[in-house]
């Protein structure tokens, strides 16, 4: 066999291989970004969407409502509750508070369903009668919420929570640490936002 016809039978091998790599790798990638629209699909995921589709997330913890949206750059920042009587004003993103933010929203938006439960006659068993906090989710251009979800007591393992989508057919459990994270979002945006205030004194 001469030299050439070596070189072309080589260079027909590689060129074989590099098309399966090339075939491979784009296949991977595009199950990748099915992967979160299928498992939100078959109700997996807790939210409906993902987090990159929303634009704002209220959360309501112990009474007090802590509104978190995005600019019009996309960056995530701590609106507040304002009174009724305030005038037009506008935010400046802080971009580490914005960094914990986007954070613990994408943690948020990576909750899956662990148990589904049907609804019990007393609800109180699960701790949604007088939910403590309360999370709203809310798409792009929409002012009503896309979800509303009551978050309940502990699950008897301790490390599951109750939660019930509002209009949902039953109760589901969630890993608590997703809520121990908003809990602690909740408590860096106030804080912060406090000491912004104190300091513009």
């Amino acid at each position: 066999m001469s030299r050439a016809r070596r070189r072309r039978g080589l260079l027909a091998v590689w060129l074989v291989l590099g098309v399966l790599v090339a075939t491979i790798v784009g296949l991977e990638l595009a199950d990748r970004r099915r992967a979160p629209s299928s498992a939100v699909a078959d109700g997996r995921m807790l939210l409906p969407v993902s987090v990159a589709e929303l634009s704002a997330v209220e959360i309501a913890d112990r009474g007090r409502l802590h509104r978190f949206e995005r600019d019009a750059a996309g960056a995530w920042l701590y609106h507040g509750v304002h009174a009724t009587g305030e005038g037009a004003h506008t935010h400046t993103p802080d971009p580490a508070l914005s960094a914990r933010i986007e954070t613990a929203l994408a943690a948020f938006g990576r909750t899956r369903v662990e148990r589904r439960l049907a609804v019990d006659a007393d609800s109180a068993a699960h701790g949604l009668t007088a939910p403590e906090m309360v999370v709203l989710v809310y798409r792009r251009q929409q002012s009503q919420p896309l979800a509303q979800y009551a978050v309940g007591a502990l699950a008897p393992d301790t490390v599951s929570r109750y939660v019930l989508q509002v209009g949902a057919p039953g109760v589901v459990t969630i890993a608590n640490y997703q809520i121990e994270n908003l809990q602690a979002l909740v408590r860096t945006a106030a804080e912060g936002s406090a000491a912004s205030t104190a300091g513009r004194r």
